[in-house]
Protein backbone atom coordinates (compact mmCIF):
# COMPACT_ATOMS: atom_id res chain seq x y z
CA UNK A 1 0.00 0.00 0.00
CA UNK A 2 1.41 3.33 -0.87
CA UNK A 3 2.13 5.66 2.30
CA UNK A 4 1.72 9.58 2.25
CA UNK A 5 3.82 11.61 4.52
CA UNK A 6 2.12 14.55 6.02
CA UNK A 7 3.87 17.45 7.35
CA UNK A 8 2.76 19.96 9.80
CA UNK A 9 4.40 23.07 10.54
CA UNK A 10 3.73 26.23 13.14
CA UNK A 11 5.15 29.04 14.51
CA UNK A 12 5.02 27.78 16.92
CA UNK A 13 2.85 24.12 16.76
CA UNK A 14 -0.14 24.29 18.34
CA UNK A 15 0.02 21.97 21.37
CA UNK A 16 -2.27 18.55 20.33
CA UNK A 17 -2.14 19.61 16.17
CA UNK A 18 -0.97 15.80 15.97
CA UNK A 19 -3.71 14.44 17.42
CA UNK A 20 -6.00 16.40 15.99
CA UNK A 21 -4.26 15.38 12.42
CA UNK A 22 -5.17 11.71 13.65
CA UNK A 23 -8.83 12.00 14.19
CA UNK A 24 -9.32 13.54 11.32
CA UNK A 25 -7.27 11.10 9.07
CA UNK A 26 -9.05 8.06 11.51
CA UNK A 27 -12.52 9.76 9.57
CA UNK A 28 -11.23 9.37 6.31
CA UNK A 29 -9.89 5.64 7.29
CA UNK A 30 -7.03 6.44 6.86
CA UNK A 31 -4.48 5.63 9.58
CA UNK A 32 -0.89 6.97 10.72
CA UNK A 33 1.62 4.32 11.27
CA UNK A 34 4.51 6.16 12.49
CA UNK A 35 5.50 9.74 13.44
CA UNK A 36 8.74 11.78 14.01
CA UNK A 37 9.49 15.33 15.06
CA UNK A 38 11.68 17.46 12.12
CA UNK A 39 11.62 20.67 14.65
CA UNK A 40 11.22 20.96 17.90
CA UNK A 41 7.92 23.03 18.39
CA UNK A 42 7.95 23.87 14.83
CA UNK A 43 7.33 20.85 12.38
CA UNK A 44 5.84 17.16 12.89
CA UNK A 45 4.90 14.66 10.25
CA UNK A 46 2.90 11.16 9.76
CA UNK A 47 3.58 8.80 7.43
CA UNK A 48 -0.14 7.56 6.67
CA UNK A 49 -1.81 4.40 5.03
CA UNK A 50 -5.07 4.80 2.84
CA UNK A 51 -5.14 7.89 1.46
CA UNK A 52 -4.53 7.70 -2.09
CA UNK A 53 -6.68 9.65 -4.18
CA UNK A 54 -7.97 11.92 -1.66
CA UNK A 55 -5.19 14.01 -0.90
CA UNK A 56 -7.09 17.12 -1.95
CA UNK A 57 -10.05 16.70 0.50
CA UNK A 58 -8.15 15.59 3.65
CA UNK A 59 -5.85 18.43 3.14
CA UNK A 60 -8.64 20.82 3.18
CA UNK A 61 -10.45 19.30 6.02
CA UNK A 62 -7.17 19.45 7.85
CA UNK A 63 -6.81 23.05 7.25
CA UNK A 64 -9.80 23.73 7.95
CA UNK A 65 -8.95 22.29 11.26
CA UNK A 66 -5.53 23.56 11.85
CA UNK A 67 -5.92 27.45 10.20
CA UNK A 68 -2.20 28.33 11.39
CA UNK A 69 -0.73 25.65 10.67
CA UNK A 70 1.00 25.08 6.95
CA UNK A 71 0.44 21.45 5.47
CA UNK A 72 1.21 19.04 3.21
CA UNK A 73 0.20 15.88 2.22
CA UNK A 74 2.18 13.89 -0.32
CA UNK A 75 3.51 10.41 -1.33
CA UNK A 76 5.98 9.90 1.18
CA UNK A 77 8.34 8.19 -1.81
CA UNK A 78 10.24 10.99 -3.70
CA UNK A 79 9.44 13.88 -1.53
CA UNK A 80 13.19 15.20 -1.88
CA UNK A 81 13.99 17.43 -4.97
CA UNK A 82 16.88 17.58 -7.06
CA UNK A 83 15.83 20.81 -8.53
CA UNK A 84 15.07 24.39 -6.88
CA UNK A 85 13.89 27.13 -9.34
CA UNK A 86 13.12 29.92 -7.06
CA UNK A 87 11.37 33.20 -7.59
CA UNK A 88 12.94 36.62 -6.28
CA UNK A 89 10.97 38.86 -5.31
CA UNK A 90 8.27 38.33 -2.30
CA UNK A 91 9.79 34.87 -2.18
CA UNK A 92 13.60 34.93 -1.07
CA UNK A 93 13.64 38.56 -1.03
CA UNK A 94 11.07 40.89 1.02
CA UNK A 95 9.23 42.89 -1.07
CA UNK A 96 9.25 44.19 -4.95
CA UNK A 97 12.92 45.35 -6.22
CA UNK A 98 11.18 47.45 -8.83
CA UNK A 99 9.14 49.04 -6.35
CA UNK A 100 11.74 49.90 -4.01
CA UNK A 101 13.40 51.86 -7.52
CA UNK A 102 10.14 53.39 -7.76
CA UNK A 103 10.28 55.04 -4.30
CA UNK A 104 14.01 56.75 -5.34
CA UNK A 105 12.05 58.81 -7.90
CA UNK A 106 8.96 59.17 -5.55
CA UNK A 107 6.49 57.48 -7.36
CA UNK A 108 6.22 54.22 -5.29
CA UNK A 109 2.82 54.19 -4.36
CA UNK A 110 2.24 54.16 -8.45
CA UNK A 111 4.26 51.56 -9.51
CA UNK A 112 3.00 49.09 -6.81
CA UNK A 113 -0.56 49.33 -7.33
CA UNK A 114 1.02 48.03 -10.85
CA UNK A 115 3.03 45.60 -9.67
CA UNK A 116 0.64 44.08 -7.13
CA UNK A 117 -2.05 43.91 -10.04
CA UNK A 118 0.32 42.09 -11.87
CA UNK A 119 1.22 39.92 -9.13
CA UNK A 120 -3.10 38.74 -8.58
CA UNK A 121 -2.99 38.28 -12.17
CA UNK A 122 -4.72 40.93 -13.47
CA UNK A 123 -2.67 42.52 -15.92
CA UNK A 124 -0.58 41.21 -18.78
CA UNK A 125 3.18 41.07 -16.81
CA UNK A 126 4.46 42.05 -20.30
CA UNK A 127 2.68 44.98 -20.50
CA UNK A 128 2.86 45.69 -16.61
CA UNK A 129 6.49 45.26 -16.55
CA UNK A 130 7.17 48.27 -19.61
CA UNK A 131 4.75 50.69 -18.47
CA UNK A 132 6.84 50.82 -14.57
CA UNK A 133 10.36 50.27 -16.59
CA UNK A 134 8.91 53.45 -18.53
CA UNK A 135 8.45 55.12 -15.17
CA UNK A 136 11.87 54.64 -13.81
CA UNK A 137 13.18 56.60 -17.07
CA UNK A 138 16.26 58.81 -16.06
CA UNK A 139 16.62 57.51 -12.99
CA UNK A 140 20.89 56.48 -12.32
CA UNK A 141 21.51 52.88 -12.83
CA UNK A 142 23.69 52.62 -9.98
CA UNK A 143 20.05 52.73 -7.03
CA UNK A 144 20.18 49.16 -9.31
CA UNK A 145 22.94 48.04 -7.12
CA UNK A 146 22.25 50.07 -3.95
CA UNK A 147 19.09 48.17 -4.01
CA UNK A 148 20.57 45.27 -4.47
CA UNK A 149 23.39 45.56 -1.30
CA UNK A 150 20.40 46.76 0.62
CA UNK A 151 17.91 43.74 0.42
CA UNK A 152 16.60 41.97 3.52
CA UNK A 153 16.20 38.15 2.83
CA UNK A 154 13.55 36.45 3.67
CA UNK A 155 13.63 33.94 7.17
CA UNK A 156 14.90 30.40 5.73
CA UNK A 157 15.89 31.63 2.31
CA UNK A 158 19.57 30.96 2.67
CA UNK A 159 19.05 27.73 4.77
CA UNK A 160 16.73 26.72 1.84
CA UNK A 161 19.26 26.86 -0.86
CA UNK A 162 22.40 25.53 1.07
CA UNK A 163 20.61 22.68 2.64
CA UNK A 164 19.21 21.75 -1.16
CA UNK A 165 22.51 22.67 -2.18
CA UNK A 166 24.23 20.09 -0.56
CA UNK A 167 22.12 17.82 -0.77
CA UNK A 168 22.91 17.75 -4.65
CA UNK A 169 20.37 19.80 -6.07
CA UNK A 170 20.72 22.32 -8.71
CA UNK A 171 19.75 25.42 -7.42
CA UNK A 172 18.03 28.36 -9.89
CA UNK A 173 16.58 31.77 -9.42
CA UNK A 174 14.36 32.91 -12.08
CA UNK A 175 12.50 36.47 -11.58
CA UNK A 176 10.81 39.05 -13.28
CA UNK A 177 13.19 41.34 -11.55
CA UNK A 178 16.41 42.74 -12.56
CA UNK A 179 19.83 41.06 -13.07
CA UNK A 180 21.88 43.10 -11.72
CA UNK A 181 19.75 42.29 -8.32
CA UNK A 182 19.62 38.91 -8.99
CA UNK A 183 23.34 38.52 -9.84
CA UNK A 184 23.65 39.50 -5.87
CA UNK A 185 21.43 37.42 -4.86
CA UNK A 186 22.65 34.13 -6.84
CA UNK A 187 26.17 34.90 -5.32
CA UNK A 188 24.88 35.54 -1.78
CA UNK A 189 22.87 32.18 -1.16
CA UNK A 190 24.85 30.16 -3.41
CA UNK A 191 22.38 29.63 -6.48
CA UNK A 192 23.91 27.91 -9.45
CA UNK A 193 22.53 30.35 -12.10
CA UNK A 194 20.03 33.33 -12.11
CA UNK A 195 18.07 34.36 -14.61
CA UNK A 196 15.85 37.82 -15.11
CA UNK A 197 15.38 41.20 -16.56
CA UNK A 198 17.89 43.51 -17.88
CA UNK A 199 17.19 47.00 -17.85
CA UNK A 200 18.74 49.00 -20.81
CA UNK A 201 20.94 51.95 -19.76
CA UNK A 202 22.17 55.06 -21.68
CA UNK A 203 23.69 58.22 -21.50
CA UNK A 204 24.89 59.65 -18.05
CA UNK A 205 24.56 56.14 -17.03
CA UNK A 206 20.72 56.65 -16.43
CA UNK A 207 17.93 54.01 -17.30
CA UNK A 208 16.56 54.80 -20.55
CA UNK A 209 12.82 53.19 -19.46
CA UNK A 210 13.10 50.30 -21.67
CA UNK A 211 14.03 46.49 -20.74
CA UNK A 212 15.86 43.99 -22.67
CA UNK A 213 13.39 41.49 -24.60
CA UNK A 214 12.25 39.14 -24.98
CA UNK A 215 11.09 39.37 -21.12
CA UNK A 216 11.46 36.71 -18.61
CA UNK A 217 7.80 35.92 -17.05
CA UNK A 218 5.67 33.16 -16.73
CA UNK A 219 6.64 30.93 -20.33
CA UNK A 220 10.69 32.00 -19.65
CA UNK A 221 10.47 30.61 -15.88
CA UNK A 222 8.46 27.16 -17.38
CA UNK A 223 11.10 26.83 -19.69
CA UNK A 224 13.70 27.42 -17.98
CA UNK A 225 12.70 24.72 -15.22
CA UNK A 226 12.30 22.64 -18.01
CA UNK A 227 15.31 22.86 -19.21
CA UNK A 228 17.28 22.38 -16.38
CA UNK A 229 15.74 19.33 -15.78
CA UNK A 230 16.45 17.92 -18.62
CA UNK A 231 19.80 18.93 -18.58
CA UNK A 232 20.42 17.40 -14.99
CA UNK A 233 18.55 14.38 -16.28
CA UNK A 234 15.94 14.00 -13.97
CA UNK A 235 12.09 13.94 -14.29
CA UNK A 236 9.52 17.05 -13.06
CA UNK A 237 8.06 15.29 -10.41
CA UNK A 238 11.65 15.62 -9.03
CA UNK A 239 11.91 19.16 -8.89
CA UNK A 240 10.75 22.09 -6.96
CA UNK A 241 9.43 25.37 -7.89
CA UNK A 242 8.18 27.98 -5.32
CA UNK A 243 7.05 31.74 -6.00
CA UNK A 244 4.48 34.04 -4.97
CA UNK A 245 2.78 35.43 -7.96
CA UNK A 246 0.76 34.53 -11.13
CA UNK A 247 3.71 34.70 -13.11
CA UNK A 248 5.07 31.84 -11.38
CA UNK A 249 1.98 29.72 -12.05
CA UNK A 250 3.23 27.77 -14.87
CA UNK A 251 6.88 26.09 -13.63
CA UNK A 252 4.80 25.56 -9.86
CA UNK A 253 2.11 23.36 -12.18
CA UNK A 254 5.04 21.82 -14.26
CA UNK A 255 6.95 21.03 -10.90
CA UNK A 256 6.49 17.60 -8.82
CA UNK A 257 6.63 19.91 -5.85
CA UNK A 258 4.94 23.60 -6.41
CA UNK A 259 5.03 25.83 -3.68
CA UNK A 260 2.71 29.01 -3.31
CA UNK A 261 4.84 31.22 -0.39
CA UNK A 262 2.61 33.55 1.21
CA UNK A 263 1.08 34.19 -2.37
CA UNK A 264 -1.17 35.21 -4.50
CA UNK A 265 -4.75 33.77 -5.04
CA UNK A 266 -3.96 33.08 -8.64
CA UNK A 267 -1.16 30.54 -7.74
CA UNK A 268 -2.72 29.09 -4.74
CA UNK A 269 -5.48 28.21 -7.17
CA UNK A 270 -2.78 26.16 -9.03
CA UNK A 271 -1.11 23.99 -6.03
CA UNK A 272 -1.52 21.94 -3.21
CA UNK A 273 1.41 23.18 -1.50
CA UNK A 274 1.35 26.48 0.18
CA UNK A 275 3.27 28.08 2.95
CA UNK A 276 1.28 30.97 4.54
CA UNK A 277 2.20 30.98 8.65
CA UNK A 278 6.14 30.12 8.49
CA UNK A 279 9.21 30.61 6.53
CA UNK A 280 11.28 29.33 3.99
CA UNK A 281 12.62 26.51 6.11
CA UNK A 282 9.12 24.52 6.14
CA UNK A 283 10.22 23.69 2.04
CA UNK A 284 12.68 21.48 3.61
CA UNK A 285 10.27 19.89 6.20
CA UNK A 286 7.71 19.27 3.37
CA UNK A 287 10.69 16.92 1.96
CA UNK A 288 11.28 15.51 5.18
CA UNK A 289 14.42 17.06 6.15
CA UNK A 290 14.77 17.68 9.99
CA UNK A 291 16.74 20.52 12.00
CA UNK A 292 19.76 18.15 12.03
CA UNK A 293 20.07 18.10 8.26
CA UNK A 294 19.28 21.67 7.29
CA UNK A 295 22.77 23.71 6.37
CA UNK A 296 22.99 27.65 6.73
CA UNK A 297 21.89 30.74 8.41
CA UNK A 298 18.55 32.54 9.47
Amino acid sequence: MQTHALVLVGNPLPQGAEASAATILSAFDAAPIRGSVLSAERASELIVEGVAGRESTILAALREALPQVDIALMPAEGRRKKLLCADMDATIVVGETIDELADAVGIRAEVAAITERAMRGELDFEQALDARVAMLAGLAASEIDRVAQSLTYMPGAAQLVATMRAHGADCVLVSGGFDRVTGVVRQRLGFHLDKSNHLLVGEGDALTGAVRKPVVGAETKRALLEERAEKAGIALSECLAIGDGANDCLMVERSGMGIAYQAKPALKNVTDFHINHTDLRTALYYQGYSDALISGKL
